[in-house]
């Protein structure tokens, strides 16, 4: 009961920054609703630049409401899926916002898909449109998937003309093995090019009557990090909720007057919301990015004066030491946060020491619709995620029991708040067993190992199913992966544990060495070094090299892939 007590304390808001709200009140107002509002109030001003080519809001606004036209006049009903395979760019952005008015279902799938996977996402979500980068579309076909519209894109539509080629180049580089197909696929009954909608249909979009707490708006697909990838059901309530609750939780920025760097992928949620939907509902301008490339992102902070600075652990491990990070004044910048993985507390302390300038880590997960914690301005503490947004509830509870765990002791993350989806898509097994009741209450489970401290601070150490059981000792591959990143030859490393019917599970660790490095180091080395820095049942009894590892979307190292790895050898 005192363990309870605790949480319900929530000790956590003694340190929210000044001005921060303990909850927030969401409307109950449609994602298009608030973009109309916000693209008619900032009409004139600048939402989105896109290499060079600036795109007011009231130019935004028009090509979403004729976008949204076309597709009610090619029959798409409320609730239909759309699929959107696209990278980020002012497409994605026309394609979410026009799909979302005539009260489709927008389910965007990752550009680096194969064609399994687009297929899976394709028939799981049932559907039956797709928006595609025409240099995508070859992954589609080789679907054998018959779909009733499909609407194809090219990147050079929105590029100012100097910058055709170069974009063309730069894709031909990032996808190299796929092709832009035929003009003639447009003859094709059902196809369709996305220009020549946006040019030949008005701006008058259907009035389409949109339930906000009960219409599902988003059917995003987790990273499958336990079997294949399952939808997650998030309203336009939940995505507002998580908009408006880190707004709060930021008051420093300002409407209308923020500039954010996008080069986050909008497919995925992080970038999706904290970013895409965020930054445009709160009139900032969007400096919009196909590629993540360091020169074009860093050139463009200091030109365009960005205000905001969103990213993730791998970017921060480069940029710490890259030579031309130091050309941007890191402190002018109102907030730098990171997101989406563990942000090493080496790389957080490489990183003030070069920029002088602090990352505010967060915490969230596709089903909370992006983001649940992060650190109060003025009051960071390295190595935690942070507290709870306002309006958010969090405790600890024991992975087993559901028991809850008292400050300090690390268990289950659970999470309330009107950010956390309905359920699974056609999970019903999945949902009982991720929104638990729980003292008249319905949880969350996160599936994520973490403790919080006595001021509310939450720390991460593991997902639970990548705990490693060895001897009866419990060990945290994260753990293990930050000792050894920590070497000065190690660029990347991931951990997991092998079954053995003697100890459990024996420890192995994958390591990517730096380029100067391999070859000259060995795997004995690392293992001694382990040993010098670990206590004995925490030492990898494997140790392998690799020229590289398996990355997630957002680039953390694929622990999932590396299991099925071993498990096929």
């Amino acid at each position: 009961m005192e363990a309870k007590a605790k949480y319900n304390e929530r000790p956590w808001l003694k340190f929210y920054a000044e001005g921060v709200p303990a909850s927030v009140e969401i409307p109950e107002r449609s994602l298009p609703d608030v973009f109309d509002e916000v693209t008619g109030k900032y009409s004139d001003k600048t939402a989105v630049i896109f290499y060079g080519n600036n795109i007011s809001f009231k130019k935004l606004r028009e090509d979403v409401d004729r976008f949204a036209t076309a597709l009610y006049e090619l029959g798409i009903e409320k609730g239909d899926k759309i699929a959107l395979y696209l990278l980020n760019s002012p497409q994605f952005i026309i394609a979410y916002f026009g799909a979302l008015k005539v009260g489709a279902t927008l389910t965007p799938i990752s550009p680096v898909y194969t064609s399994i996977e687009v297929k899976h996402q394709l028939e799981d979500s049932e559907a039956k449109s797709i928006v595609c980068q025409d240099l995508l579309y070859d992954n589609v076909e080789r679907t054998g998937m018959e779909l009733k519209n499909v609407i194809l894109t090219s990147i050079g539509d929105y590029l100012p003309l100097s910058k055709k080629l170069a974009g063309k180049s730069v894709l031909g580089r990032v996808y190299g093995k796929m092709e832009v197909p035929s003009s003639q696929l447009l003859q094709r009954p059902g196809f369709h090019q996305f220009q020549k909608l946006i040019k030949e249909y008005p701006p008058n979009p259907p009035k389409i009557e949109i339930n906000a707490k009960e219409d599902i708006a988003v059917l995003p697909y987790t990273g499958g990090t336990t079997g294949m990838p399952k939808g997650a059901l998030l309203t336009h309530h939940n995505l507002l909720a998580c908009q408006m609750q880190t707004q709060a939780f930021w008051p420093i920025l300002e409407e209308g007057r923020e500039v954010i760097p996008a080069f986050l992928p909008f497919y995925h949620i992080y970038g999706q919301v904290v970013v895409m939907i965020s930054g445009l509902i709160q009139g900032s301008t969007l400096i919009l990015f196909t590629t993540p490339d360091l020169d074009d992102i860093l050139s463009a902070i200091e030109r365009y004066r960005a205000t905001v600075f969103f990213s993730v652990p791998t970017a921060y491990q480069y940029l710490k030491d890259y030579a031309k990070t130091t050309r941007v004044n890191w402190k002018r910048l109102k907030i730098i946060t990171c997101g989406a993985d563990t942000l090493h507390e080496s790389t957080a302390a490489d990183w003030e020491r070069r920029t002088g300038a602090k990352i505010l880590e967060g915490y969230g997960l596709t089903e909370c619709s992006a983001v649940s914690h992060a650190n109060p301005m003025g009051r960071s503490k390295v190595g935690s995620f942070g507290v709870p947004l306002p309006g958010m509830m969090a405790a600890v509870v024991h992975p087993e029991t559901s028991e809850f765990v008292p400050p300090g002791e690390i268990g289950e993350l659970l999470l309330q708040g009107l950010n956390v989806m309905q359920g699974y898509w056609k999970r019903p097994e999945d949902t009982r067993e991720t929104l638990i009741e729980l003292d008249g209450k319905i949880w969350l489970r996160t599936g994520d190992l973490v403790s919080m401290d006595e001021e509310g601070y939450f720390f991460f150490f593991d997902r639970k199913k990548d705990l490693i059981k060895y001897k009866g000792y419990s060990v945290f591959a994260r753990e293990r992966e930050e000792v050894l990143t920590q070497h000065p030859q190690v660029k990347t490393a991931g951990v997991l544990g092998i079954p053995d019917p003697d100890v459990g599970q024996i420890i192995k660790a994958l390591v990517v060495l730096q380029a100067e490095a391999r070859g000259k180091i060995s795997e004995e080395e690392l293992v001694k070094y382990c040993a010098e820095n670990l206590a004995h049942y925490k030492v990898p009894k494997i140790l392998e090299f690799r020229g590289e590892l398996p990355k997630t979307d957002v680039g953390k190292v694929s622990r999932r892939e590396l299991r099925e790895e071993h498990e096929e050898a």
